[in-house]
């Protein structure tokens, strides 16, 4: 469980600088060159991240369930996943009505993922990994959007061919995660297959 929490202070740590510590963040760009806080910033992640990857699997094995989801939750997660992949889509094609309306759609990707994983999952190590996840969405979220409404920040007009692309590239890349990726990245099937 150890290297699981030590994954995620540093994966969501350097995730964190942007939002909480702009000032400081600005500084070490000054100091590294942009490329090289990129590199920096890319390898912090990275190592985070593989330690969640690694971590998560014998953290779950060792920490045991907290609650049993009704199966349910697992249908309903699909469709969280669903709206999560739409919503990260959308932080992408420009012009888009989600765009325009919630402004930081990527973030709002992961609170909806998070939240549909935590629903569904009843470990221990789930509920600790799903929940770091929505807080530090949560904590983002909140803080760009206060940073946008101070610097009177403007959507640009939306299309309905840009939010219709956003639609059907969402879905279709739901739709293979579901019925493929994630049985081959994560070794479970969302689906129950």
């Amino acid at each position: 469980m150890t290297l699981l929490i030590l994954g995620l202070v540093i994966f969501l740590g350097i995730h964190l600088t942007q939002a909480l510590l702009p000032q400081q963040r600005q500084a070490a760009i000054t100091k590294l060159g942009p490329n090289g806080w990129k590199i920096l910033y890319s390898v912090i992640s990275i190592i985070g991240f593989a330690l969640i990857i690694l971590a998560y699997p014998q953290a779950k094995a060792a920490g045991g369930w907290i609650w049993t989801p009704p199966v349910g939750m697992r249908h309903a997660n699909s469709l969280f996943t669903l709206v999560a992949f739409i919503l990260l889509v959308a932080a992408y094609v420009p012009g888009n009505h989600f765009k325009a309306k919630l402004k930081h759609p990527m973030t709002l990707s992961i609170k909806v993922w998070a939240l549909g994983h935590l629903l569904a999952h009843g470990s221990l190590a789930g509920i600790i990994v799903f929940a770091s996840f929505l807080i530090w969405a949560v904590i983002v979220f909140k803080i760009n959007r206060q940073r946008d409404r101070a610097n009177n920040v403007v959507a640009a007009t939306p299309k309905l061919s840009a939010t219709l692309i956003t639609l059907v590239v969402g879905v279709l890349a739901w739709a293979g995660f579901a019925f493929w990726g994630h049985l081959a990245l994560i070794g479970v099937s969302p689906i129950g297959r």
